[in-house]
């Protein structure tokens, strides 16, 4: 792997400059934004809180950090020689590996020359006289673009309950969201670990083989099928790159963006033994897919109880404690929250140094010199880790102090929740553009599809923005509107919009609650870009350019342009909004 950057504490010069393009971030999509606009002959700068690549992956190097889409799919699909080049060796990538990825990407395609790390952007504001974006860093940097384009992630801003007395612990407080990089020894430590959601079930066994006692505060029970991890063999990989072109495209026809063995029968409509038989079959293959048993599981509640009741009945077989075991099952709907995806978490709790503490009606009180108190009872602990999740989505834009025009900010905006036209650019800000932002499948497509294809129509957009000598470009407020109108409302046809998860941002105290991913399927939403481009940019007013809102050049998203997996999704299904997801 590539060096990452000199520390935090390195000197250097504040810079000063103009460039046609500031991406902020660089994980996967201000990567990929970069290779796009360089090899357009755009000039770009992109500034990186981290010392290195890899956005989510260079922070999230917890215990067990992991990928639940297959290592195969998560993964870049705009190069066939990356493909190529680049073997997987696990099923489910762990994180150095993902990490690793990142890093070859950008050294094969040469990003860091680009790139200024250890530098976070404090402010961006849209000079409306001149038609460009002022970017200011916490390193004294102030550079002029006429695109600002945001590559933030969803899920980068760690969230931290302020619980009391958390200063006055005297032992370390880790959070799974920003890991030391050194790594972690709990060998005979006492620890004990706030959340049960994804870092937490991945961490959780790898803590307890080192700790000498293990603590898991549970608020919310979470539901998880295990992974089957496995080593990829080289007769596999072989076989697989033979075929990836194949892969990729149906990927791209799914709703997920991700490829997976899927039965579109309705559960209800099956016997209880052939339920039974397909949900131990999938359960057997493990993973996300585990949702593709049956094709209503997400829209009917009945339909749900069944695959409930299942997985229920798989924890009370794995736990041995009944007490236990019935804290560990889950009383919501199965997939209303992220499913989890696990190796060996529920077995950890047979463990006779690991407890599990119900916090759901008795909250953690406060934090003392040498522990948590819970109902007036003190747990002494070494260490604490916090697996407390983030502020989901928008999270990464609240750091920034973003103003467009008529010194409006986009906080103030979004006051009442995110607002955003197809998760690409918000109305009063020309010329800022967000990638897998609010409105868009991101979160619920596998995220690197989802880039890519964000990317792609980006770079077509900025490109004919070019050919035509056009200034800006804003979206419209009424298809802003009629657009966030939509994803709220095909979210209630999901079964998902019924529960408290980051995805409507219960976990954040105070937060409005808004269903901010698009839930209505990939290739449905891509069909919706796909058309707003090809008419002109419809729903966006370009300012400056020659023939008005003229039909672009296509120049990268046309392999986006693909139907709908009739496997998966039938028409009558496509009538009523009944797109199944991941």
């Amino acid at each position: 792997m590539a060096q990452e950057s000199t520390a935090r504490t390195t000197a250097r010069p504040a810079e000063t400059g103009t460039f046609d393009a500031v991406v902020i971030g660089a994980g996967f999509a201000g990567m990929y934004m970069l290779h796009r606009l360089r090899g357009l002959g755009f000039t770009a700068r992109v500034y990186e809180a981290g010392g290195g690549v890899g956005g989510t992956w260079y922070w999230n190097r917890y215990p067990g950090a992991r990928c639940d889409v297959e290592s195969l799919q998560y993964s870049f699909s705009f190069s066939e020689e990356l493909d190529q080049d680049w073997s997987w060796s696990e099923k489910y990538s762990p994180q150095p590996e993902i990490l690793a990825y990142a890093n070859h990407v950008a050294d094969r395609f040469d990003l860091r020359s680009q790139i200024v790390f250890d530098t976070r952007v404090t402010a961006a504001t849209f000079d409306e006289k001149a038609g460009t974006w002022l970017v200011e860093t916490d390193r004294g940097d102030k550079v002029t673009a006429k695109f600002c384009i945001m590559a933030v992630g969803c899920l980068s801003a760690p969230n931290r309950p302020a619980f009391p007395g958390m200063a006055d612990f005297r032992g370390p407080i880790y959070h799974t969201g920003e890991w030391p990089h050194e790594g972690v020894d709990f060998s005979g430590l006492r620890v004990g670990v706030i959340g049960t959601g994804s870092s937490a079930i991945q961490s959780i066994p790898i803590i307890a083989q080192q700790a000498s006692e293990l603590t898991v505060f549970q608020r919310t029970a979470t539901w998880s099928v295990p992974a089957w991890n496995e080593r990829l063999s080289a007769e596999y990989l072989k076989e697989a790159k033979a075929h990836y072109p194949e892969l990729r495209a149906k990927a791209r026809a799914r709703p997920t963006g991700f490829y997976f063995q899927f039965n579109a029968q309705p559960a209800l409509q099956a016997s209880e033994d052939e339920r039974e038989q397909l949900y131990e079959e999938a359960w057997q293959r493990g993973g996300l897919p585990f949702l593709g048993a049956f094709g209503d599981l997400l829209f009917e509640k009945a339909a749900n109880d069944t695959i409930a009741n299942f997985a229920r009945e798989k924890i009370r077989g794995i736990v041995k404690d009944p007490a236990t075991a019935e804290l560990l099952c889950p009383q919501n709907v199965f997939g209303c929250k992220r499913l989890c995806v696990d190796t060996n978490y529920f077995e950890t709790y047979n463990l006779p140094h690991v407890k599990l503490v119900d916090v759901s009606k008795t909250p953690i009180e406060r934090f003392t010199r040498d522990g948590i108190v819970v109902d007036g009872a003190e747990y002494k602990f070494d260490a604490i880790v916090s697996a407390t999740g983030f502020a989901a989505m928008t999270g990464s834009f609240d750091k920034i102090a973003i103003t467009g025009r008529g010194g409006q900010t986009l906080a103030e905006k979004w006051r009442a929740g995110p607002r955003a036209y197809l998760g690409l650019a918000s109305e009063g800000f020309p010329n800022l553009f967000m990638i897998t932002g609010p409105g868009s499948p991101s979160v619920l497509a596998s995220m690197i599809q989802a880039i890519e294809q964000h990317v792609d129509w980006l770079a077509d957009c900025i490109s004919h923005m070019r050919d035509i000598g056009a200034g800006t470009i804003e979206a419209v407020r009424d298809d802003e509107d009629a657009w966030v109108a939509h994803v709220n409302d095909v979210s209630t046809v999901s079964l998902r919009s019924t529960c408290s998860s980051w995805y409507v941002g219960a976990n954040i105290p105070g937060r409005p609650r808004v269903f901010m991913p698009y839930i209505g399927g990939f290739p449905i939403y891509v069909q919706k870009c796909n058309e707003v481009m090809n008419s002109g940019y419809d729903g966006f007013v370009l300012q400056g350019g020659r023939n008005g809102n003229a039909a672009p050049l296509v120049r990268f998203t046309e392999r986006w342009q693909v139907p709908l997996d009739i496997e998966v999704i039938s028409p009558a299904a496509v009538a009523a909004k009944r797109v199944p997801v991941v």
